[in-house]
């Protein structure tokens, strides 16, 4: 790998160290009779509103439609994601020290492997909350589902849901984004290495110019 290639690689991998302190989704309700909003943070270990009582009045709310408390500690993903966090952190310092494409691959194939993976869970997750519903939910609307959007923003009856990345979780696709370019940089750069290197045989035309024929 390349210096400055090097370089960026330890730089990206320390920027994701901020994904532990910032949260990495964002969901948000808007309604009327809540002017300034309800929200949840979604960290790399726990989930908590976005101001002080937000969680509670969520999961009133999701009681009256027969939705499932929101409880961080029984969601076992949250107590192994600061370990995956961390382990791509210290592929990536590998990766910068060791100047190794092969060590560079791996980093971005785990890397977009636990994106991937990361965001079918979430669905999942969302899926679960807003379909499994309590048949004796004091709100019932036939047919109405409250699944939040995955991206982007949904109406559920007066409240407007919104899905957005966090500051984390920008962050954390930046660094993504960055190690497939300097997986494409590296192997670019390595093919016009070999390109360079492979030595041109003169033509047959040239040959003979430059050979006298007794």
């Amino acid at each position: 790998m390349r210096v400055g290639s090097r370089v960026v690689a330890a730089v990206a991998a320390l920027a994701l160290l901020l994904a532990f302190v910032l949260p990495l989704w964002r969901i948000t309700l808007g309604a009327p009779q809540y002017p300034e909003g309800l929200g949840l943070s979604i960290r790399v270990s726990t989930i908590e509103g976005q101001k002080p009582h937000d969680l509670q009045n969520i999961n009133g709310l999701n009681h009256y439609i027969g939705m499932d408390r929101i409880e961080p500690e029984s969601i076992p993903e949250l107590r192994f994601m600061p370990w995956v966090l961390g382990a791509l952190v210290m592929l990536g310092l590998a990766t910068a020290a060791s100047g190794s494409r092969k060590v560079l691959l791996a980093w971005t194939a785990v890397f977009l492997v636990a994106a991937v993976a990361g965001l079918v869970d979430f669905y999942r997750w969302e899926y679960k909350y807003g379909h499994n519903l309590n048949p004796e939910a004091a709100i019932r609307v036939p047919g109405l589902t409250y699944q939040p959007p995955l991206f982007g923003s949904r109406q559920l009856l007066n409240f407007t849901a919104s899905s957005w990345p966090g500051t984390g979780g920008w962050i954390a696709i930046g660094v993504c984004l960055t190690t497939i370019g300097l997986t494409f940089v590296e192997l670019r750069g390595r093919k016009t290495k070999r390109t360079a290197a492979t030595p041109i045989e003169p033509s047959k035309s040239q040959y003979e110019q430059h050979v006298s024929v007794p």
